[in-house]
């Protein structure tokens, strides 16, 4: 009988799977590494495995810990498989940017999940690497696996993932593309791939703004993959390229393979695909990519696969007939200027200025500097507040933005209708617009009215 002692005999052993629709106009063939099949659904499970495993050889696991990790949902869903066989707890961390769909499968896995802001830095108290470490200090007999400095990590994945593709092409692989997150998978494959064949080119798919890509780690949404510092699990010497990806180019790309293929990936997924069709572009049919989809795309279907989501972060145009927020934009006259906001810790005189200066009457609050997430922006400042505030106190004008900042401007994505425009300005002085993810503009009363005062034919 074909019986498995466990669901731990199942992970690994995932198949390969040519993608045809979407290389239609591309000599080279491309190839998934489909993870999905992993009984956790993710390529985290062979990591999570070899991780728990080596801690108990060395000691640092017993009967009734708690493995304790942050994560972006795929590697806690791996350790929680690992802990319910192993007799373990589970205590994840999680940032803001996770779709409630992974919170409630860590859940349904009995872990407890704890969620922190994603718009903060590393060392900050409130960022999901130090309330892990926090966690780990105040719990009894606490494991942290650390997947982003834990050699187990690499290790998983040159002693499986790496001899896996290498036999199902039969050697024939001549280029491999993946994600760097922690940088685990594409560090262990491929170290093994170079190891049998020096010219296997090693590519990562990257989000544009990560620092694998030359960018300081913020702001981007797509999950999983990136990072905002270098994991020591990373051997920037086994990469031979790496590919910046837009947050849009890899939804589009994880949208079109799961229509057109019948593959349901997900959004890191669509980073990796997207880089490995630009590298197939520059090759011929001699050649051999293979990429590796770390997960399902159902841990999206709220995010990436959720057409109101999509149109409301700007990824999307809405399917209507009328205009949309990007045709008032364009109706602007001269050319839109780079997003002016204001700082929390800026003076309200100084912003006072700023806003007479560009003959604005209300501004966006954010931290970091730009490009700038959408969860970075803090709050919003106007002239009326401002002068409501110091009629009767003048010294309001020399105190911190943040002491008197109003609540955070209503967003629209550019592609939605200028309907809802109307409908949210009849509540609000000005609008937030979203451009692929990322705030663009203010959209004010002014510009609305100015726009539909045109002749119609051009409205």
């Amino acid at each position: 009988m074909e019986i498995a002692d466990s669901v731990l005999e199942l992970i690994g052993n995932t198949p390969l799977v040519r993608l045809r629709q979407v290389t239609k106009d591309i000599e080279c063939p491309v190839v998934v590494k489909y993870e999905v099949y992993n009984p956790g659904g993710s390529s985290k499970d062979r990591p999570a495995l070899a991780m728990v495993l080596a801690a108990e050889r060395d000691g640092h696991l017993k009967p009734g810990s708690t493995i304790i990790e942050p994560t972006s949902g795929n590697t806690g869903v791996g350790l929680a498989i690992v802990a319910a066989q192993r007799g373990y707890k589970t205590k994840f961390v999680v940032t803001d940017k996770v779709g409630k769909e992974k919170v409630d499968l860590l859940r349904a896995y009995g872990a407890e999940v704890v969620v922190c802001p994603v718009a903060v830095a590393p060392e900050d108290p409130a960022s999901y690497y130090s309330t892990a470490e926090r966690l780990v200090k105040e719990t009894p007999d606490a494991f942290r696996p650390n997947q982003y400095a834990n050699p187990n990590n690499p290790q998983s994945h040159y002693d499986t993932t790496g001899p896996e593709i290498w036999r199902q092409t039969d050697g024939q692989i001549t280029h491999f593309v993946a994600g760097a997150g922690t940088g685990g998978t594409i560090s262990g494959v491929g170290k093994f791939l170079k190891e049998q064949n020096p010219d296997i080119q090693i590519i990562a798919g990257d989000p544009d703004q990560s620092v694998y890509s030359g960018g300081s780690g913020r702001p981007y949404l797509v999950e999983g993959v990136g990072e905002d510092f270098w994991p020591t699990t990373y051997d920037p010497s086994v990469i031979d390229r790496v590919i910046p990806v837009s947050d849009s180019q890899s939804f589009a790309m994880a949208r079109e393979v799961s229509e057109i293929e019948g593959l349901l990936i997900g959004g890191s997924c669509g980073t990796a695909v997207y880089a490995a069709l630009e590298v197939a572009k520059e090759l011929t049919k001699d050649d051999l990519v293979v990429v590796l989809t770390p997960d399902s795309g159902r841990g999206y279907l709220s995010t990436v696969f959720n057409d109101e989501w999509m149109t409301g972060f700007g990824f999307l145009r809405a399917q209507v007939s009328e205009c949309v927020v990007s045709d008032v934009l364009a109706a602007k006259e001269g050319d839109i200027p780079p997003l002016l906001y204001a700082r929390p810790t800026d003076s309200v005189r100084g912003v006072v200025e700023l806003m007479h200066e560009h003959d604005v009457s209300q501004l966006p609050v954010a931290k970091n500097d730009m490009p700038l997430a959408t969860a970075e922006v803090m709050g919003s400042i106007d002239e009326l507040r401002i002068m409501e505030a110091a009629f009767g106190e003048t010294s309001v004008l020399d105190r911190s933005v943040e002491e008197v900042m109003s609540p955070k401007l209503p967003t629209i994505g550019i592609g939605e209708p200028v309907e809802l425009a109307v409908r949210l300005l009849d509540l609000a002085p000005a609008l937030l617009v979203l451009d692929g993810g990322r705030p663009r503009t203010v959209l004010a009363r002014a510009d609305l009215l100015s726009f539909l005062s045109l002749d119609p034919a051009t409205a």
